[in-house]
């Protein structure tokens, strides 16, 4: 079976964005973002050697969740436009490189590519999940596993794959923990509130002692320490909303996706046109001999 590379793209342009200086192009239109893709891309594909690397974007906000709960990441801070300019050209650059690009209008990339790693590794493929985001320790399992980026603040760990025991080494409890885990304290970058006080601490020894977020609220009674009992009984609601704001799903709307090829030619023209003069250099010699096929 095969070794299949799934990137959670905005997660991977943002890095890239942020990890380079503001480069343009000689009439200003800015590409410190695209550089640091392709050098991204490549740096996987020749680390990790996937047999398969297919890339997940965002077209708009998951439809369910906002249904739910309309607060949902309602904090985030609008993409700077520098970067706001680049996705569309992040998103040829991907195609010309063989990598695919799935989108799907109302339904979140972390959904789509969830999902496809479930239906992949239930084939019997050998899955990495490319992101920073915690999200996805819920799908880890012995074909699943995250490939994590270098730490902004620690750049020097480098790449860092988490397992199974990684996941319970980091949050505390294992992957088919980790919906409930984040519904109990909450998310953050999602704007989901979690129980005001609970800390991951205090989650990790309650699902130890109770096993489930559901077994959490029918023993709020019993909780240490006991200033909590009261809230967690009167927001048992909103922590089973929350569950269903933080759980990945196992189906996908979209059928197996299936590998590209890359189109060289596409592909060097476009690097000539964005005036990106070593990474046109680099990609004639990673693609030398396809460029006529195009």
């Amino acid at each position: 079976m095969a070794k299949w590379l799934l990137v959670d793209g905005y997660n991977m342009a943002f890095r890239a964005f942020y990890g380079m200086p503001e480069l343009t192009r000689a009439d200003g239109f800015p590409t410190g973002a695209l550089h640091g893709w392709v050098k991204t891309m490549w740096r996987l594909q020749d680390q990790e050697k996937p047999d398969a690397m297919v890339v997940f974007f965002d077209l708009g906000g998951s439809q369910d969740r906002l249904a739910l709960h309309p607060e949902y990441k309602a904090q985030r801070k609008e993409t700077p436009e520098p970067l706001e300019k680049q996705i569309p050209v992040i998103k040829e650059l991907t195609k010309a490189m063989g990598l695919v690009g799935v989108e799907l209008d109302g339904v979140e990339s972390d959904d789509l590519l969830a999902a496809q790693a479930r239906l992949l590794a239930k084939d019997g493929h050998d899955v990495l999940i490319v992101s920073a985001d915690k999200d996805f320790a819920q799908c880890v399992d012995e074909r699943i596993k995250i490939l994590l980026p270098p730490p902004t603040a620690n750049p020097k760990l480098g790449w860092r794959v988490l397992d199974p025991a990684g996941v319970g080494e980091k949050f505390g409890v294992p992957p088919a923990q980790i919906a409930e885990y984040l519904a109990l304290i909450g998310d953050t970058s999602d704007n989901i509130p979690g129980i005001s006080g609970v800390g991951p601490k205090t989650a990790v020894k309650w699902f130890q002692e109770f096993q489930t977020l559901e077994g959490i609220i029918a023993h709020a009674a019993e909780l240490k320490p006991e200033r909590f009992r009261e809230t967690v009984a009167r927001e048992a609601d909103k922590l089973r909303m929350n569950l269903k704001l933080t759980t990945l799903p196992a189906e996908s709307p979209l059928p197996s996706v299936q590998p590209g090829e890359p189109q060289a030619g596409a592909l060097f023209a476009l690097l000539e046109k964005l005036e990106m003069k070593s990474s046109l250099a680099e990609a004639k010699q990673r693609y030398s001999g396809q460029a006529e096929l195009f």
